[in-house]
């Protein structure tokens, strides 16, 4: 419902301020502030606890919640998640909750339909049904600290929440199982990209969307998947841009979208200390503040230090003194969509599913809306889920195509006890075990002690009749339906393997033929082999780890030189060169020659390094550009959005698939070929390097082009363009848009950690920008200059080295009456 408290903030800020919401800080300046920032030292009485708990923070703001009881641990860890990130929290939850419009006007309506139809509410109730009695009680415990805050701080909201006029409602339980469901529901692959395919398709063809969607370099490509959609016109399908537009901007909001992730277990033989060591990082959107944040927790039974997602009671990777355990995306491929065949009949809207013409499902949603009156809309589903595109403009009509949603069921899902036992297992045995029961949400997870590594997928996988999931599936027809799920016991796992080590980094992690259908959507595999490269060399320590965090070189830069070396190659790319303009036919040269001699050290200074990404760039458009331009065109950007979640077809053709009908450029008369195509790549890498670095080719350097900016909520550079290295094939990942205008940095590591069982205090961690949510906290982007110098923050077991980690000044909060 529309907040009470609009009226009053019109009158005091004025419209333009109130619709500016999240987007901007500026506008009146009715309130200080710096009274938005809860006291990091003395003492507070809080109704709600049974005794003093005391919670001291690092030089980043990173707290230590220190209690003599678990249940008031977790009311102070909702208590302090608020105190950081209450407007991420009260964000996240309207946008599962399909009620953003309500903070930020009838601009978020269409993410709030694609909200509300995909319908995490749902899914929220049975996860949170399954959870068994105890976790209901830690959730209302949290939700409980949650709520002492907001009572304490409703009038001195942080300046970003508070400029909505938006009055955010109490915390339940079951916003908590909300959350872990958004988190859930961007993680479940390939949604969007099979979105995206649909967008590209219209324009491409089914004939050519095979070329267009490969799943991995060795796999063939998937003739079959795009075969589903012969002789449908996918003109037909209503709503389509508005549905892909829509998906973009949910996983733009909520920063779990990026999807890209990174974690490896060294075993004793392998570590130059005879332990076991583990790291982990996650990579996000370069924006304040990261989905992510640490908490250290020590009461009589529990103690545990990690990442946790402020909204959810749990440490999902971290370290409890015996056990460490990280997460990583699979990425696992549990959502389906399907074209469903509808015509009305009357007021109703029918599906046709076997040759019967069914009636559609009908939920209706009210939507209120910011300074608007409410409006009331309906949302249809099938018996494959929910229609996306009944929900995004006019309800489809009679000849169009519906497109719904499937995914899996979560009732009698115990995955959130499960997390629970992972962060108390006290050996990896244990947490082995704990892992395997993680069923709602499909996760790479690696775990350690000191003697021992493992490795799990998590997760529910579909058993798909007919078909891989990579593209639309028909609808009416069930043979493409699924047939239950993928046994747990099939799950990929490892234990303690002869090779020392175990690791993620996206890439395929089940085989060619293995017995369950995991993914099409896998990344690039550059991270991967790079990461088993220095995981397999020599003994590793805890510096050399950092170093791997921190490693800037990728394996596909010597892939291209074997293609460009290649017999069938190398005199046909001679010769295309030889045939270019005087002009282009020496930079081509020059190009080559530079390429070939590239180590694959994308360093922000190199020259090579510059040259080299021009060249991806170019070459991306010159190969696909004639046929799914322009470049400002819903296709390309189409195009461009599925290369950044998962492997690509620029990848695919520059290291393979002569026979594609791409290499011909439709806009001339004669008919083009792969190294035709190379040479003319090859000379307008240097062309623009020319207009972009000047002519001193020497002079060149990656980072002039290569920068990262970190943003605030409000689009306010936190700390003014860095030059850096690396791509999205390099461990260290900083990932631009391949095929965009430009070589910003739109992805980067946001938080890492590593444990290192040979040390005295074993885990260190990192996080950018910081630990605050609230732009006016000296904690908001402080973590900044330990991210740009490789500096990590120690999380001490022993309480002896609290005190060093964290100082002695606390707050501590006491019962309340």
């Amino acid at each position: 419902m529309a907040s009470p408290a609009y009226p009053l903030f019109f009158k005091k800020c004025g419209v333009a301020a109130a619709v500016a919401g999240l987007l901007g800080l500026a506008g009146c300046q009715s309130w200080n502030a710096q009274d938005s920032l809860p006291p990091t030292s003395g003492v507070q009485p809080i109704k709600g606890l049974a005794q003093n708990v005391s919670v001291r923070r690092n030089t980043l703001g990173m707290p230590l919640i220190e209690s003599n009881s678990f249940h008031d641990a977790l009311f102070t860890l909702g208590y302090v998640h608020a105190s950081d990130r209450i407007t991420q929290m009260v964000t996240l939850r309207l946008l599962a909750q399909g009620r953003l419009a309500e903070m930020n006007g009838a601009e978020a309506l269409d993410t709030d339909r694609f909200m509300r139809a995909v319908n995490l509410k749902k899914s929220a109730g049975e996860l949170y049904n399954a959870a068994s009695p105890r976790l209901k009680r830690f959730f209302e415990v949290y939700a409980r600290g949650v709520n002492a805050y907001l009572f304490r701080y409703r009038d001195k909201l942080p300046p970003d929440l508070a400029r909505t006029g938006y009055l955010p409602e109490y915390w339940k339980p079951e916003d908590s199982a909300l959350i872990f469901c958004l988190l859930n529901f961007q993680l479940s692959a390939n949604l969007p990209e099979e979105i995206s395919s649909l967008v590209i398709a219209q324009k491409a063809g089914i004939d050519k969307l095979a070329w267009l969607t490969p799943s991995a370099p060795d796999e063939p490509l998937p003739q079959a998947e795009a075969d589903k959609l012969k002789g449908i016109a996918l003109s037909q399908v209503s709503g389509l841009a508005a549905v892909d537009k829509a998906s973009a901007q949910v996983s733009a909001l909520n920063g779990f979208g990026a999807g890209t992730s990174t974690n490896w277990a060294i075993a004793p033989q392998r570590s130059r200390s005879g332990k076991s060591l583990l790291a982990a990082d996650l990579q996000q959107p370069t924006s304040a503040p990261a989905a992510w944040n640490y908490v250290q927790i020590r009461a009589p039974k529990y103690q545990a230090a990690g990442l946790s997602v402020a909204g959810l009671p749990a440490i999902l990777s971290g370290f409890n003194g015996k056990v460490a355990w990280s997460l990583a995306a699979v990425p696992g491929d549990s959502q389906d969509l399907f074209l469903e065949k509808l015509k009305r009949q009357g007021n109703a809207l029918y599906y046709e599913a076997d040759g019967k013409w069914l009636p559609a499902i009908v939920r209706n949603e009210t939507y209120f809306i910011k300074g608007q009156r409410s409006i009331r809309e309906t949302v249809y589903e099938t018996r494959h889920g929910p229609l996306l595109n009944s929900a995004l403009g006019d309800a489809p009509l009679a000849g169009g195509y519906g497109l719904a949603l499937q995914t899996a069921p979560l009732k009698d899902d115990k995955s959130l006890d499960a997390f629970f036992d992972l962060s108390r297992a006290q050996n990896a045995e244990k947490a082995s075990d704990a892992s395997r029961e993680i069923r709602a949400i499909a996760l790479n997870m690696i775990f350690a002690d000191a003697s021992n590594i493992g490795w799990q997928v998590t997760g529910r996988y579909p058993n798909r009749r007919e078909g891989e999931g990579l593209l639309p599936s028909p609808g009416w027809d069930s043979r493409f339906d699924w047939d239950g799920y993928a046994d747990a016991m099939l799950h990929p796992y490892d234990q303690t393997p002869p090779q020392g080590w175990l690791g993620t980094a996206n890439q395929r992690t089940a085989a060619k033929g293995y017995g369950m259908q995991l993914s099409n959507a896998w990344y690039y595999p550059e991270r991967g082999e790079r990461l088993a490269q220095l995981a397999s060399a020599g003994k590793q320590d805890t510096r050399s780890t950092i170093a791997m965090q921190y490693d800037q070189s990728t394996t596909f830069a010597n892939k291209l030189k074997k293609m460009f070396e290649a017999p069938g190659m190398a005199q046909p790319l001679k010769q295309a060169i030889d045939a270019l303009p005087e002009a282009e036919r020496a930079k081509a040269r020059e190009a080559l020659s530079r390429l070939m001699a590239f180590d694959g050290k994308l360093s922000p200074s190199s020259a090579d390094a510059a040259l080299y990404e021009l060249f991806l760039q170019e070459s991306m458009k010159q190969i696909f550009l004639d046929e799914l331009g322009p470049e400002n065109g819903p296709v390309w950007q189409a195009f461009i959005a599925n290369g950044r979640l998962s492997y690509s077809a620029q990848a695919d053709h520059l290291l393979g698939r002569e026979d594609s009908p791409f290499w011909d450029d439709s806009r001339t008369p004669q008919k083009e070929d792969k190294p035709a195509i190379l040479a003319r790549s090859l000379a307008a890498a240097i062309s623009a390097g020319d207009s972009q670095l000047g002519t001193d080719h020497k002079a060149w350097q990656w980072g002039k082009l290569h920068r990262l900016d970190w943003k605030s909520a409000s689009g306010q550079s936190l700390r003014g363009p860095v030059q850096v290295g690396g791509d999205h094939t390099t461990l260290n990942t900083t990932a631009y848009l391949w095929g965009g205008n430009s070589f910003e940095t739109v992805l980067a590591p946001a938080v890492r950690m590593i444990v290192d069982f040979g040390q005295t205090e074993p885990m260190t961690g990192q996080q950018s920008p910081g630990q605050s949510g609230n732009p006016a906290s000296p904690n908001y982007a402080n973590g900044l200059d330990a991210w740009l110098k490789a500096q990590y923050v120690s999380f001490p077991m022993q309480p002896q080295n609290l005190d060093r980690a964290y100082g002695t000044s606390r707050l501590t909060l006491t019962p309340g009456k």
